[in-house]
């Protein structure tokens, strides 16, 4: 089944609809018959994205480095959870079993994560499609960051077409089936 990983914030953030749309989109994830590859912490976003896929039915696939166990109360009811050495592996084992990358809001991992997948992409190790879930505008100064690196000469163009930043769920649901089609 093909698989989404999702990099999101151990915690909720000022905007309820940070909330609200982790939630739509575990839903979907477990409506469509897709995998959800995440972080397996049971707090904030990670917690609200896995609870959503879970309760709709889907299937869970977790991954966490042994020091974060307590820290983002790792969630052991998954369908398949993991525990890696360190951070580093944790980031390969969730893009590894994955076929298309989605960020939602959240905080210095999630850059980690995005910045990671981002140049593995420049670098033609993978051709998976990244997504950053825009809600309320939350990522335009990353990508507007992003736009600055190009334009002053230090990543070719291209870079902005390795990630797509959309700005409601309903937007990337409809670009994530177009991506996933015909995968298994």
């Amino acid at each position: 089944m093909p698989s989404i990983c999702v990099y999101c914030g151990s915690r909720f953030g000022a905007d309820p609809t940070y909330r609200e749309d982790a939630e739509t989109l575990g839903q979907w994830i477990a409506r469509n018959g897709h995998q959800l590859v995440y972080g397996a912490g049971d707090v904030g976003l990670m917690g609200a994205v896995a609870r959503a896929t879970q309760d709709a039915g889907g299937d869970t696939f977790g991954v966490i480095p042994g020091h974060l166990l307590d820290r983002e109360v790792g969630k052991r009811d998954l369908t398949r959870f993991v525990v890696t050495e360190t951070m580093h592996e944790r980031k390969k084992v969730m893009y590894m079993n994955s076929h298309a990358i989605v960020v939602l809001p959240g905080g210095a991992g999630s850059l980690d994560e995005f910045f990671e997948v981002l140049t593995w992409r420049q670098l033609e190790l993978h051709e998976k499609p990244i997504f950053l879930l825009n809600t309320n505008r939350y990522w335009a100064p990353l990508d507007g960051m992003v736009r600055h690196v190009v334009e002053n000469g230090f990543a070719d163009a291209s870079l902005l077409s390795f990630y797509e930043v959309i700005d409601t769920v309903d937007t990337l649901t409809d670009a994530l089936a177009r991506a996933l089609a015909g995968q298994a």
